[in-house]
């Protein structure tokens, strides 16, 4: 049995869900917060893991440290050991920020189309050396998590598994394809895949991107 701890990104509306299954799953108007892994937590669980799909505090008033604290603090209450730690979209950078201070409770990190940041970026940084204006993506604003550099020492974790699975049709190239470039200078580090499909997987590709997680669970 493994223990998945999955971190969301931006809290994403219901609206923008519903667009991208083109289902009404839920209604319109609200945010999806850690929900967005519903799809995926019923698969693992029915694999008898422990899935943990914690709501992040809303991104304004809150900060990255206090994001990166509250997944910390699961861990730790939780006494979980070998921990599978997910991150989405801007969960990339929280899941950085918990394995480098407490590196020998995790045992995978999975990062999905994910920003994975150097010592001392912050989100909007990593938008930026791809070339892109961070304001240029809609719904994105420079809320603190977002603006808020991490400061880490990269040799905690370079030991940890990682994977990252970056998703060919996503509109935050911006983001994945400096990840992409930043994972082939150290490419020993890593397992590297593709999916062909949106920033959401767990929304358009759900039985195969569930699928890669269980493997990464048997590894």
């Amino acid at each position: 049995m493994a223990n998945y701890v999955l971190v969301h990104g931006g809290n994403m509306s219901t609206d923008s869900w519903n667009n991208l299954t083109k289902r009404d799953d839920y209604l319109p108007g609200g945010k999806l917060g850690g929900r967005v892994w519903d799809p995926i937590v019923p698969i693992l669980e029915a694999h008898s893991h422990s899935v943990f799909a914690p709501t992040l505090k809303d991104e304004y008033s809150s900060n990255l440290t206090e994001h990166v604290e509250e997944i910390r603090t699961l861990i730790a209450e939780h006494n979980l050991i070998k921990t599978i730690l997910v991150g989405h979209s801007y969960g990339g950078m929280v899941i950085t920020g918990v394995a480098a201070r407490m590196a020998n409770r995790i045992g995978q990190l999975v990062f999905v189309d994910a920003a994975l940041p150097d010592p001392g970026q912050s989100l909007f940084d990593i938008i930026a050396s791809g070339g892109y204006d961070p304001m240029s993506f809609t719904g994105l604003e420079p809320a603190a998590p977002y603006v808020e550099k991490l400061q880490f020492d990269p040799e905690t974790i370079k030991q940890i598994p990682k994977t990252y699975i970056l998703c060919t049709e996503s509109e935050f190239a911006a983001v994945t394809n400096v990840a992409k470039k930043k994972i082939a200078v150290t490419k020993d580090e890593w397992k590297y895949l593709e999916l062909q499909t949106s920033h959401v997987p767990m929304a358009t590709m759900t039985d195969k991107f569930a699928e890669l997680l269980l493997e990464i669970g048997r590894q």
